[in-house]
């Protein structure tokens, strides 16, 4: 009895623990937090988008039948076509977040000018021309729903859509045009009851529109010829009244592998704040996928040539005193000489409030190849190089810079106080120094892409190294030419920063 029981207990175990695998929270690398800020400037430069959007777009036609008694006519069909929006205010819009459920659009005391062909048919005449459209008291609320798809990309739903034109004037225009104002009225009313029932359809188009839109999105974007990054949606947005939160999964994978890194990310929660339009924490595990990602795909595997070598020392070598000087003559300036340098293990992220390090385990070989022989070593040895990371905002990137802080030859601890093992020390930390760091600053350069829609760029933007996560507090602003686009810009005004670990977008 007791040896059936035990592969009972075995199976049940295992069911157990498959279910809570399946049931464990993911968390994100990335975290972006939409404030009230956002959607009242959302309001502002919405305006802009619709009537650009509007004035290129022509409505539905209208079509009808109508009887005029007064001028004892049976029936007037009717068709305006060519239905454009000239001119609109809507004075009165708002938005505001409706927890847990989404957004919701708010709109009265709306204007419209439109301009129109039209067609009239009748028993008695038959006659065709232009008109303008006045429609006043025009009132729209709905909620916008924010969801994810399986594929990771937001998608939008219209929900509770309610939209009126309170009134309607026509004014015709033409060599009849006395003659048809005179019967305006009686059509308006028809014109109006139509209008009314198109409305919530042509808006809901719309959001059908965009959402084929937002599914071509690119979740998944290439870095470099060594990186992807995912930036799809983990889960549903999260809404509160204050404000609305994306969780992106934000992590690196090798281009040549998208198998998750072997460690996930933690919680992270960020600040309750509202000065700014929007909060982006990005969080350790970012960073430390992006190390595993490159060193797995070995970008931190670097050979500086001679002249490379040369270049940086004859440019820096002043104050590295005469051993330097020597290595230089004896090496450096005689052919061919070469550093390898390999990371020997991902690079350690830390990330703690107003400091970010990166700590980079890794082995030097100093090589030299004399004629017609093969490639000799010098001398190879493991080290540790702890640096800072610089931080600036650049466009819609995080560019990050390098800056050693220490350099420590892995060596037992009775070998440190030797003499030429501290000159040793000091040779090869002036060429990670001079020669690494400022190639590895160069690539750097090309920085990380933030998550933004399309003509959106950051302004008045802040960096704040946290526990666990790094805060980007940023308000934004629509741009209205179509040279802008959400990539990388130039250097001008670029400003790394160092101290105290903060950091502003350049102007």
């Amino acid at each position: 009895m007791c040896t059936k029981t035990i592969p009972v207990l075995w199976g049940c175990f295992l069911l157990w623990h498959l279910c809570l695998s399946s049931s464990q929270t993911i968390y994100p690398g990335i975290k972006a937090r939409i404030t009230q800020r956002a959607l009242d400037y959302g309001v502002q430069a919405g305006m802009e988008i619709i009537e650009r959007m509007l004035k290129e777009k022509n409505l539905p036609d209208l079509r009808g039948s109508e009887s005029l008694e007064f001028l004892k006519v049976d029936y007037v069909n009717y068709n305006f076509s060519n239905i454009k929006i000239r001119a609109f205010s809507f004075p009165n819009t708002s938005l505001a977040f409706v927890p847990g459920v989404g957004i919701k659009a708010l709109t009265n005391h709306g204007t419209a000018n439109i301009s129109t062909d039209w067609e009239f048919e009748s028993p008695l005449f038959q006659d065709t021309g232009g008109a303008d459209l006045f429609l006043s008291g025009v009132y729209f609320t709905g909620i916008i729903i924010l969801t994810r798809n399986d594929f990771g990309h937001p998608t939008l739903k219209l929900q509770d859509c309610y939209a009126q034109v309170s009134h309607a004037h026509v004014s015709f225009s033409g060599e009849l045009s006395v003659l048809y104002n005179s019967f305006a009225e009686p059509m308006e009313k028809p014109i109006l009851k139509n209008l009314n029932e198109m409305l919530c359809p042509i808006i809901a188009s719309e959001v059908k529109a965009l959402n084929a839109n937002l599914s071509t999105l690119e979740v998944l974007t290439k870095i470099d010829n060594y990186t992807l990054l995912d930036y799809s949606l983990i889960s549903s947005p999260e809404i509160t009244e204050n404000y609305l939160d994306l969780n992106l999964k934000g992590v690196f994978y090798p281009l040549e592998n998208l198998a998750d890194p072997p460690f996930s990310p933690v919680p992270f929660v960020l600040p309750e704040r509202s000065n700014s339009m929007l909060y982006i924490g990005i969080a350790e595990y970012f960073f430390k996928s992006a190390s595993f990602a490159y060193f797995t795909a070995g970008a931190f595997n670097v050979t500086l040539s001679t002249k490379e070598i040369s270049n940086h020392f004859v440019q820096n070598s002043q104050g590295l005193g005469n051993v330097l000087s020597r290595i230089a003559e004896i090496y450096i300036l005689s052919q061919p000489f070469m550093v390898r340098i390999m990371a020997t293990e991902p690079p350690v992220i830390n990330l703690q409030p107003g400091n970010f390090t990166l700590d980079i385990p890794a082995s030097i070989m100093m090589l030299t190849q004399p004629k017609n022989s093969t490639v000799e070593t010098i001398v190879s040895m493991d080290f540790v190089a702890s640096t800072s990371v610089g931080l600036v905002i650049l466009g819609q990137r995080l560019v990050c810079s390098l800056s050693l802080n220490r350099f420590r030859l892995a060596l037992p601890e009775s070998n440190r106080s030797n003499i030429e093992v501290l000159r040793f020390e000091n040779i090869l930390s002036s060429i990670l120094h001079f020669g690494v760091l400022p190639l590895a600053n160069a690539k750097l350069q090309q920085g990380f892409p933030l998550p933004n829609p399309h003509k959106i760029s950051f302004v008045n933007s802040d960096i704040e190294v946290l526990e666990g996560f790094l805060l980007i507090s940023t308000d934004l602003k629509y741009e209205t030419s179509s040279k802008q686009q959400p990539s990388f810009h130039g250097w001008e005004g670029l400003n790394l920063i160092s101290g105290q670990w903060r950091g502003k977008s350049a102007p």
